[in-house]
């Protein structure tokens, strides 16, 4: 693992940002505690649409759809998303989960990510559910981030890159397999320890140093 001057600069540049990371940590435990049926699948929809163009377009991209997106047609959303997004098409993933979800769950969704004992099954549910489309691990394990459920790594292209900057893992390419994602995930867990944090504020780290951001 990350020994030495390295695992120092780590915590230096932790200690820089704590605050603003703890913050916004914060702020995803209020989302546990307050949101609603609709707030949960707009976060889902964000995540779907996150996916490979990042938060700044999947933001712009709820904000177009959000008067739709309990509702509208798959080819209404569409349209919204034409010149928003860069897969408008996305629109028929978000339009199929809404629909699976009013028709097995009665949309309630609070009710949904609350009723998982263990962690690790309720990511499976949202990333390996054929009816949910669009996630997949790291897409999952964001969503559920954003709605305060902790101890995830959101292993996006950021986050894998500073991994393998930090000779961490042998490849900057997204993990293609559940085995390879969780295999990562345990390895950063191991770093987290070693750092003096948990998993989530570590992952927010390592995105902040390739983007100077602190993720949403």
């Amino acid at each position: 693992m990350v020994k030495g001057a390295a695992l120092d600069e780590l915590k230096s540049e932790y200690a820089r940002r704590k605050d603003m990371i703890e913050a916004q940590l914060g702020e995803f435990r209020k989302m546990r505690a307050s949101a609603d049926d609709r707030k949960i699948f707009e976060e889902l929809a964000y995540c779907i649409l996150t996916s490979a163009v990042g938060p700044k377009v999947g933001l712009k991209s709820i904000e177009a759809i959000k008067d739709v997106l309990l509702d509208g047609t798959a080819e209404d959303t569409e349209s919204r998303l034409k010149g928003v997004h860069k897969y408008p098409e996305k629109a028929y993933f978000i339009v199929h989960t809404r629909e699976y979800l009013k028709r097995e769950y009665g949309f309630k969704l609070r009710e949904l990510v609350d009723s998982f004992d263990d962690p690790g099954e309720r990511r499976d549910f949202f990333a390996l559910n054929r009816d949910i489309k669009g996630l997949g691990y790291t897409q999952a394990s964001h969503f559920l981030r954003n709605i305060g459920f902790g101890g995830y790594a959101i292993l996006d292209k950021n986050v894998i890159k500073s991994l393998y900057d930090l000779g961490i893992i042998d490849s900057s390419k997204p993990p293609s397999t559940e085995k390879k994602y969780k295999e990562i995930e345990g390895r950063m867990k191991t770093l987290a320890d070693e750092l003096g944090t948990g998993l989530d504020e570590l992952d927010m780290l390592l995105w902040s140093l390739r983007t100077g951001r602190i993720p949403v």
